[in-house]
């Protein structure tokens, strides 16, 4: 029960502290989203022109 308080207290401390992304962080995310958008656009092109029969 003890360890479900202090649980409870922290978990609210936690949310209490807002701590920014850093810098590095940002550019981490914007890399991934970018990476991961460029490599479906690279699928899509590449499954319409190397596979186009199965494309209506």
């Amino acid at each position: 029960m003890v360890d479900e308080a202090k649980l409870k207290e922290e978990l609210e401390k936690m949310e209490a502290e807002y701590e920014p992304l850093l810098p590095i962080e940002k550019k981490l995310i914007i890399w991934s989203i970018g990476l991961g958008i460029g490599l479906l656009f690279i699928l899509v092109w590449v499954s319409y022109t190397f596979f186009p029969a199965s494309h209506g």
